[in-house]
């Protein structure tokens, strides 16, 4: 296969899109077969931010694993930017995930003897590409820490580590960004920072970000949340609000399906 081939996308499919068709994800067999994921098909279109929400063992994070690529589907396809991934080898998809995705996870994962600088630009390097200072210094400054550029994680409180963070996942300009928990060890001062900046990627960049979440305030910074249960699709809220969050999520687990 054209190891270059993720670099061609398919003319029918939205660049910046994640699409999921009737994806299917089992864990174990036999009286062990767990169906983590249930035949979801969904658009997130581009520019879009969707919290997906749900009970404990609902699906979320491997909802989120399959639709980057992180993990493979049991059955059912994904597309990633116009990609199907299935179509691609595994080089091609981790190029095509060091091009075109971001991620931010609840732990920084930031390298404790690098700079936050030097964090930043760690995705550049790893792809071997050229890095500039000044691109470096842009994108720290987009998440208001150009000031701490040659400051060590461990010089950082814990929301400017996850703001560092979240400019490494920037610095290769992705059409997606994943984010699994990202403010869950975060203060509710840096939880606010972390959220208006993620809201903010959506609305002025067009970025497609697609947030996993157990935590009702996070989920309301987004446009629309998408209800989990059983890893089938239960339901969406457009223009959530914390308590109708709560409600729904709350409804799922007492078994209330048509709430």
């Amino acid at each position: 296969m054209d190891p270059r081939q993720y670099q061609t996308p398919d003319p029918h499919l939205a660049p910046g899109a994640v699409l999921l068709s009737k994806v299917t994800r089992e864990f174990g067999r036999g009286r062990r077969r767990v169906v983590a994921l249930d035949g979801v098909s969904v658009t997130f279109p581009p520019g879009s931010f969707t919290a997906v929400m749900g009970p404990s063992g609902s699906g979320k994070s491997t909802l989120l694993q399959c639709a980057s690529g992180l993990d493979r589907v049991s059955s059912g396809r994904v597309a990633v930017d116009g990609r199907w991934l299935g179509a691609l080898s595994e080089a091609s998809r981790t190029r095509l995930r060091r091009a075109r995705m971001g991620f931010v996870f609840q732990s920084f994962n930031l390298l404790p003897s690098l700079t936050a600088a030097q964090n930043v630009e760690l995705p550049l390097r790893l792809a071997g590409r050229r890095t500039r200072r000044a691109e470096v210094l842009e994108a720290l400054d987009a998440v208001g820490l150009a000031d701490r550029a040659r400051h060590r994680p461990a010089a950082l409180s814990g929301g400017q580590q996850q703001r560092v963070a979240i400019a490494r996942s920037l610095i290769t300009r992705p059409a997606v960004l994943y984010a699994d928990e990202p403010t869950g060890a975060l203060d509710a001062p840096s939880t606010r920072s972390v959220m208006q900046y993620l809201r903010d990627l959506s609305r002025t960049r067009g970025q497609t970000v697609l947030l996993v979440t157990h935590d009702a305030d996070t989920a309301a910074y987004a446009s629309t949340v998408m209800l989990l249960n059983a890893g089938r699709i239960a339901g969406w809220i457009p223009q959530p609000d914390p308590s109708r969050i709560s409600a729904r999520v709350a409804a799922l687990e007492a078994g209330i399906t048509h709430a």
